[in-house]
């Protein structure tokens, strides 16, 4: 796509280091300025940022020559979805990664683009929660290896008794060994049989030192479960199938950390709810940072609610489901007027 702008910003000879280290905003403002054609004022207000701000990114978008020839097709379709993403789920930032095929498996492409974001957003002396499942499993693949002093992550599950090749619930470990940081693990199953158990567990058994360090915390990196025959629970046994089927009954369309939640991102009423060995909900929700990582057709329902439930300030996804997501968007409920 070509500028239909007849004045540019003025250019500088180079852009400071700090607009080096944010790319994606310096990109998304030339996209809205060039292609979407805002005016200054308009982007700032949509991004949260200062006029001065915009044109000093502006500028260095041109100095970099990142404007000076046309956005190729398939950068443009993936830039416009991640703009109509934020705007019909109110997400912060919105990360689209390219599929071959809309029946290409998005795990792999979903996890790349999570492993870029990931090694980026790290930052010395801070606390970060992960969460565990087969996308962010793959995301170590693609993260930079590199020290990061100070960082401490904190696993926000508990994990499973029957192993695989690649056990997800190792994925706090192996995250933290990549960036030589101290771990903190929930030495617990994911779910246990009772909420006195649990409480027996955190009370008794040395686990209140990790409940009480994943307060404060700086980030969490998450991704959204569902409740079918390819879930990780499913697929490694830890919820009996009269179980989901009596989530499913309640309600459930997914769940985030085995928190199960109905379309409109409520948890449910089951008792489920109340055996994860997780970190409480308000916890995880008052982190700063929230990144939910997940796609895949089998979980749009889950998605949708998710983002309700959890309000990320960071969403990575396929192009396949953030095009079947928008549609949803646009549709409107049942029962109601238009």
């Amino acid at each position: 796509m070509t500028s239909k702008k007849q004045a540019a910003p003025p250019t500088t000879s180079a852009p400071p280091e700090s607009s080096r280290r944010s790319p994606r905003l310096r990109q998304r403002v030339a996209w809205m300025y060039y292609v979407e054609e805002m005016t200054q004022s308009a982007i700032a207000e949509a991004l949260g940022i200062g006029r001065i701000t915009v044109v000093r990114l502006l500028s260095e978008a041109r100095v970099m020559n990142e404007v000076r020839i046309s956005l190729s097709r398939d950068l443009a379709v993936l830039a416009r979805l991640e703009i109509e993403m934020q705007k019909a789920y109110r997400v912060g930032e919105v990360i689209v990664a390219p599929l071959s095929s809309p029946a290409a498996d998005p795990r792999a492409s979903i996890a790349a683009a999570a492993g870029e974001y990931v090694s980026d957003m790290l930052r010395p002396d801070t606390k970060v929660g992960l969460g565990w499942g087969q996308t962010l499993n793959r995301t170590l693949s693609f993260v930079v290896e590199r020290p990061v002093p100070g960082l401490s992550v904190v696993s926000l599950l508990g994990g499973i008794t029957r192993a695989r090749q690649a056990n997800p619930a190792e994925f706090a470990w192996q995250f933290s060994r990549i960036f030589l940081a101290e771990c903190y693990l929930l030495a617990a199953p994911a779910i246990v049989d009772s909420a006195a158990t649990k409480r027996t567990l955190i009370e008794r058994c040395g686990l209140r030192e990790v409940y009480e360090f994943a307060n404060g915390l700086d980030a969490v990196i998450v991704s959204v479960g569902s409740i079918d025959a390819n879930s990780t629970a499913n697929l490694f046994g830890i919820i009996p199938e009269a179980e989901q089927e009596a989530l499913r009954k309640a309600g459930a369309v997914g769940d985030l950390l085995f928190n199960f939640f109905d379309a409109e991102g409520r948890l449910v009423d089951h008792p489920l709810n109340q055996r994860a060995m997780s970190i409480p909900f308000p916890t995880i929700a008052a982190a700063p940072i929230r990144v939910l990582i997940s796609g895949g057709s089998n979980k749009l329902d889950a998605m949708a609610g998710a983002v309700k439930l959890l309000r990320p300030t960071v969403l990575i996804t396929d192009e396949t489901t953030a095009e079947a997501l928008i549609a949803r968007a646009g549709k409107p409920r049942r029962g109601s007027a238009g």
